[in-house]
């Protein structure tokens, strides 16, 4: 039975969410405030959190930004109840890593229909993680297998890893990887700024940079071989992109690490 944490501070709204929440199959938990709902999410580890912005004592933007800073809580999918919704709202909101927004008054199917959608994606998202981390292993056996991943633990942007190391090796952007995801550039923009400090393109060239390194180390492949193995149609934007990260050139970095080895 999922778990649903419901922070509102207006009694009538809280006791229609929890009946019909309740009638629905879920187990309900409540708080009339933010200072309440911060507890109760760390107390008993909600599967869900729905949360109103505007309270007196904690609005919602606190209260994610609390439990963003707990490493048990910032995974918990968050969606936003406001009476209204500014484009500066949303963005806070997006800084912050909320899921959803729903503006109220909204009807119970709409808050059902938001909360499904939520806990469907969690759950695929864990279930990519625990088949990616039973393969792991074996992966690790091939030959020529590559870099270990570089990329953080992070069930939101789980998704958006796979498809950059499915597809690094390709001319992607931004735009491509929010497609694949589901979400808007702008959106994936900021979630990734937020959980990581690092943007989508960052993280595609990260990738890209620690699979030339590896090529580098341990093959013979020219250097415009790499290039195009790694997604690069222009090999001097390669060399001049990896002098930007490693302050030496492909070659350079090459033989230096050639002669480590044999020292």
């Amino acid at each position: 039975m999922k778990k649903i944490l419901v922070i509102e501070d207006e009694a009538q709204t809280r006791e229609i969410f929890s009946r019909c929440l309740n009638f629905e199959g879920f187990s309900v938990l409540v708080a009339e405030s933010g200072t309440t709902g911060v507890q109760l999410a760390k107390r008993y580890l909600p599967d869900l959190i729905v949360c109103d912005i505007m309270m007196p004592d904690m609005d919602g933007y606190q209260v994610l930004s609390i439990l963003h800073q707990d490493a048990k809580t910032t995974a918990i999918p968050f969606i936003f109840l406001t009476a209204k919704v500014t484009m500066a709202d949303l963005r806070q909101g997006m800084e912050l890593g909320a899921d959803d927004y729903l503006t109220k008054p909204c009807t119970v199917e709409q808050l059902l229909a938001a909360i499904t959608t939520r806990l469907e994606r969690q759950a695929v998202l864990k279930q990519w993680y625990t088949s990616s981390s039973q393969t792991g292993s074996q992966a690790k056996e091939e030959a020529n297998a590559g870099p270990s991943s570089i990329f953080p633990h992070s069930p939101k942007l789980d998704e958006v890893f796979r498809f950059i190391e499915a597809h690094y090796h390709q001319p992607i952007s931004l735009s491509d990887v929010a497609q694949a995801v589901g979400y808007s550039p702008a959106y994936l923009t900021n979630l990734v700024q937020t959980q990581t400090g690092h943007t989508v393109k960052r993280w595609i060239i990260e990738r890209r940079m620690a699979q030339a390194r590896w090529l580098l180390a341990t093959t013979t492949q020219t250097i415009n071989q790499i290039s195009e193995a790694i997604g690069y149609t222009d090999v001097s934007y390669f060399v001049r992109q990896f002098r930007q990260f490693h302050d030496a050139s492909p070659h350079v970095w090459r033989t230096t690490e050639a002669q480590m080895a044999v020292s």
